[in-house]
Parts: C-alpha cells; structure tokens; sequence
C-alpha cells in the first residue's frame, strides 16, 4: 500500500521539479502542502470538511436505512419484487445531477436538497445490490430452517439478514464513493461552503494548488471511511472472511 502512493508521489514531484509542465497547471506537492496550510489557516479547510462530511453522512445514512428493509423484502418476497423492480430500474438510470433543479426549486438553497441528490443517488443501487445478495442465499438453508420448525419470520430476520450482511456492507463500501461524487456536485451548483465549492473558488482565481489539495483531502476521507467499512466487516463478519 505504501508503495502504490510513494511511486505516483515521487513521479508528481519529479515532473514539476523538471518545469515539464506549468506550474500553474501542475503545482508540485510542496505548493499542494502550503495550499493545504494556507486552508488550515483561514480555517475554510476544517468548515468546508465538515460541511461535506456532514450531507454524505445524512444522505448516505437515509439512504441505508430505507434500502436495507426495501432490498431484502425485494430479495425475499416475489411479490414485493414485482412491484417495485420495475420502477426502481428505470429511476436509477436517471442521472441524479439532472434532478439539481427540481430538488432547488421544491426544497430551496439549503442543506436539504444536497442531502436529497447524494439519497437519491445512491438508495436506488443500494436496494437493488441487496435484492441481489438476498436471491442468492442457498435454498438449502432456508428449507433447512422450515425443516426445523422456523417461521418465515425467523427465516428472515435470524437467516436471510446474518448471511446477507457482509454483503450489505460491501455494498455500502462501492455506493458511498458515490455519494462524494454527488456532493461535489451538489456543492458546485449551490452551496455557501464544503470542498467542492472551495473547488469552485479556487478554479475562478486559477488557485490550482487549492484544487489538488481539496482533492487529497476528498481521497484521504473516502479511503478512511472504506477502511472502517473493511474494519466493521472484520468486526461484526468474521466468517465471511477469507
């Protein structure tokens, strides 16, 4: 792990010792660093963080709340699958960002219809990874289950839920890098802080170091809130780990 960060580090640090490319295009690591300094400073880095922290932890957390029950009911009931599959398919390939100026007009300029795009951007995919993850759990296991005298409430809740979870998990690993993708969007289009507007800023006074080092930092914290999903499967999964 550590080399596959030092290798593109040393090569950045070479190509803008070398002046191969402007640096107003390519600011070396040490502007990157005094970028992220000067943010510290001023205190914008700390605000903006927390502000985008702040819409991904709500709206992804809303998110997995309603997917979890809707995803396994789908997965387990045909009849619940039936008549929500068809409409879940056709709204998760509606580009969340096209539904920005609805979500401003119905709910304004504040925090709710950030927090509205980075739900409705990932909900969708996490129901239907779910549903999935449900379908595939061995008949076997659950006629052994009736076999033994289970309800299919228990089937569902003592069954299907344990053996579906390192799957949910896994699941909110690969949807939650979306949900920082949505809030930069959201972010750029209307938003009085966070790191994609300080990315709007820095863009408009050519600030290009201030854009790397928003970027770092939107990486540093997607990369630590998957190790903690990796950690929380280790945790509470410990026999689905190879």
């Amino acid at each position: 792990m550590v080399l596959s960060i030092a290798v593109p580090l040393v090569l950045w640090w070479l190509v803008s010792s070398l002046d191969l490319v402007n640096d107003k295009f390519l600011p070396s690591p040490l502007q990157v660093v005094q970028a992220l300094g000067r943010l510290w400073t001023d205190g914008f880095l700390l605000d903006d963080t927390a502000a985008s922290l702040m819409r991904v932890t709500v709206g992804f957390g809303l998110a997995a709340l309603v997917s979890v029950p809707i995803g396994i009911a789908m997965g387990a009931f045909a009849s619940v699958r039936s008549l929500l599959e068809p409409i879940i398919g056709v709204v998760r390939y509606m580009p969340p960002p096209a539904f920005i100026p609805l979500l401003i007009i119905y709910l304004g300029l504040g925090e709710a219809p950030k927090i509205a795009l980075i739900f409705m951007g990932t909900v969708f995919f996490n129901i239907l990874m779910i549903m999935d993850a449900v379908k595939f759990v061995p008949k076997a296991l659950l006629e052994t289950t009736y076999t033994l005298g289970g309800q299919r409430r228990q089937a569902l809740f003592q069954v299907i839920a344990p053996y579906v979870l390192p799957n949910i998990i896994d699941t909110f690993r690969i949807n939650i890098a979306t949900s920082w993708s949505l809030v930069v969007v959201a972010e750029l289009v209307a938003a009085e802080n966070g790191l994609g507007k300080r990315i709007v800023l820095a863009q408009k006074f050519f600030n290009t170091d201030e854009i790397f080092a928003c970027l770092i930092i939107l990486g540093v914290i997607g990369f630590a809130l998957d190790l903690s999903l990796r950690y929380l499967m280790r945790l509470t999964c410990k026999w689905a780990i190879d």
